[in-house]
């Protein structure tokens, strides 16, 4: 596997093991609306397109989008307080962040997880291992649309030509599609490679440490 320049990864299921984390908040949250909880493997299969889709895939099916609303305002509230409970890196993550700063590499977090709690977590765990962590916002399309790993770039100052981006997901296949960039999926995440091959899924690692092998 080749060296680049820059690095740019998923949070969810890439960096982070958050999927506890998540699973507790959107059931506290379908709880406190009444409603049916669901399983871990039903909120695993939910994440990878932004909270507001976590939560109308959730929710019983024909919810009002502002019963939807009350239910993600929920989920927000209670995830920002407690996203810390479970979730930690992967095992070998933080060694490789550590030594793609030694080889003086940018990195960068592009999540579809909302902007503060991107940032939050970013800076809990990596500190100034990560130079530039984006999440969701207004203004500003989510993956798989190009634009926030665009604007991961822009802010970095480089271009995409010697950049890879790293993901666990179809959503992070179709982003380095979207933005021509090549694609490294790793296995410890929340898809397997059977459906991450259907996908279009070519390059793949089994532990953080391959990236740089």
């Amino acid at each position: 596997m080749r060296e680049y320049e820059t690095y740019i990864f998923d949070l969810d299921g890439t960096l982070l093991s958050t999927l506890e984390d998540l699973a507790k908040a959107t059931n506290y949250a379908l709880k406190q609306h009444e409603m049916p909880q669901r399983t871990r493997e039903e909120i695993r299969l939910f994440v990878g397109n932004g909270v507001r889709k976590l939560i109308e895939r959730a929710v019983p099916e024909n919810t009002d989008s502002n019963t939807t609303d009350r239910v993600l305002d929920t989920f927000r509230k209670y995830y920002i307080e407690h996203a810390l409970d479970n979730t930690a890196p992967y095992p070998g993550v933080t060694e490789l962040l550590t030594e793609l700063k030694s080889r003086k590499k940018n990195v960068a977090v592009v999540s579809n997880k909302f902007y503060d709690a991107t940032r939050e977590l970013c800076r809990h765990f990596f500190g100034s291992l990560v130079d530039v962590a984006i999440g969701e916002r207004e203004n500003i399309r989510r993956k798989p649309a190009p634009d926030t790993v665009m604007e991961a770039l822009r802010q970095l100052g480089v271009g995409k030509e010697d950049a890879v981006y790293i993901g666990d997901s179809d959503v992070d296949v179709q982003t380095a599609r979207n933005c021509s960039m090549p694609c490294i999926s790793v296995l410890w995440g929340f898809r397997d490679r059977a459906f991450l091959e259907s996908c279009g899924a070519t390059i793949f690692v089994e532990k953080p440490e391959e990236i740089l092998s």
